[in-house]
């Protein structure tokens, strides 16, 4: 044995927060004083709470941002499930003018086998509700304002009344939506005043 006197039970080991391998030994009554050490780790909590709050906020940022993108791919895919049969049902329009304009012969129609023309009515308003159930609706603006962006005039007529100044007074050809567009304007006749 050694004559070296026993420092190691006088030895205090104080560790970095970087980790254990930057511990280094003081001997007590050296170093940091009792205030001084409190201070220092009041220091390194702050430190530490504000990395939290940054951290937080980022991850409740980075949270919110991907809810909402989630969010839009869900209405993306919504408008686009809504939209894909536009062009199928756009194609299908002159078949329903088809039925619209056979009927529309009430002469011609009522001399036809009355079995058989109930049974094409009865097919004709099967597609009609096929097209209208998939977002088809059919537009009849008589009586309202006319809109150059959802109306096409074929036609106007004088009226005595101010109040039907630029009012639809009658369809020509029926007009179709799909959803919220104009797949096809109706083709109207405009009432006009002449002071």
């Amino acid at each position: 044995m050694s004559d070296e006197p026993k420092e190691e039970q006088d030895i205090k080991y104080e560790i970095d927060p970087e980790g254990a391998e930057n511990a280094s030994p003081k001997k007590a009554g050296f170093g940091k004083s009792e205030n001084d050490t409190i201070s220092d780790l009041k220091e390194k909590l702050a430190v530490a709470l504000k990395e939290k709050q940054e951290y937080l906020d980022k991850w409740q940022r980075g949270a919110a941002e991907f809810q909402n993108a989630r969010k839009r791919d869900t209405e993306d895919n919504d408008r686009f499930r809504k939209y894909a049969s536009e062009n199928l049902v756009s194609e299908l329009l002159p078949v329903l003018d088809s039925f619209n304009m056979a009927f529309s012969n009430k002469e011609a129609w009522e001399k036809v086998d009355k079995n058989w023309r109930t049974g094409v009515e009865y097919i004709a308003n099967q597609f009609k509700g096929i097209l209208e159930s998939n977002g088809l609706k059919e537009l009849n603006p008589v009586g309202e304002k006319f809109d150059p962006m959802l109306h096409e005039a074929v036609e106007f007529e004088e009226v005595t009344d101010e109040s039907k100044n630029q009012i639809i007074t009658e369809v020509i050809h029926k007009g179709y939506s799909f959803y919220d567009r104009v797949l096809k304007a109706p083709k109207v006749k405009v009432g006009e005043h002449k002071a």
